[in-house]
């Protein structure tokens, strides 16, 4: 796959054009996928993408396979279990966040069935196709996100600010920000 024309961020390593090449702006319908991408992005927050790809495997760990039913039961103890791995970010609040957040996310799939249902209905269940030229033209929020920022914090969501959140939405391919001349887009 070395001669693909792709979206210039991804270019730094094998890690990062395997991550674009096969996940980023692909759409995803589950919620466990759904929850995964929450926590990683909630940790990316003031930090880099390719960090939080490069620990991704120990968060899985740290965090019971990214499953929210048992993120949600949490306590102090595993909170300063967590403080201490250094295979993860240790951030208080970004780790107590993600236990609010898993908290929420059972409590949207009550309400609506499923967190994707809740979430996917913010663009009509289907991806947002952008047609970027290029990367200049790839925002760091829309309005959009912020109208999900907004109701995430209104249902309990932590970390959850617009930028989170279109990052997020790229990354489960709510929105396609494939520039136009990458391979994935032909």
């Amino acid at each position: 796959m070395v001669n693909k024309t792709r979206c210039g961020w991804c270019e730094k390593d094998d890690l990062y054009r395997d991550y674009h090449d096969n996940e980023w702006g692909k759409p995803v319908y589950d919620d466990d996928k759904l929850f995964e991408f929450l926590i990683l992005e909630t940790f990316q927050a003031g930090l880099s993408w390719h960090m939080i790809l490069k620990k991704r495997e120990n968060f899985r760990k740290a965090f019971a396979n990214f499953d929210y039913n048992i993120v949600a039961f949490f306590d102090d103890y595993e909170v300063e279990k967590l403080l201490k791995n250094e295979g993860i970010i240790r951030n208080r609040l970004k780790i107590k966040a993600t236990i609010t957040n898993a908290i929420a996310f059972k409590k949207v799939q009550e309400e609506f069935g499923s967190f994707s249902k809740y979430i996917w209905n913010f663009t009509g269940g289907k991806p947002i196709e952008n047609n970027r030229k290029s990367l200049k033209e790839v925002p760091a929020t829309t309005p959009l996100s912020d109208e999900i920022s907004k109701d995430l914090k209104k249902r309990g969501f932590k970390f959850v600010g617009s930028t989170v959140v279109y990052a997020h939405m790229q990354a489960t391919g709510m929105v396609n920000d494939h520039v136009e001349d990458c391979w994935t887009q032909k």
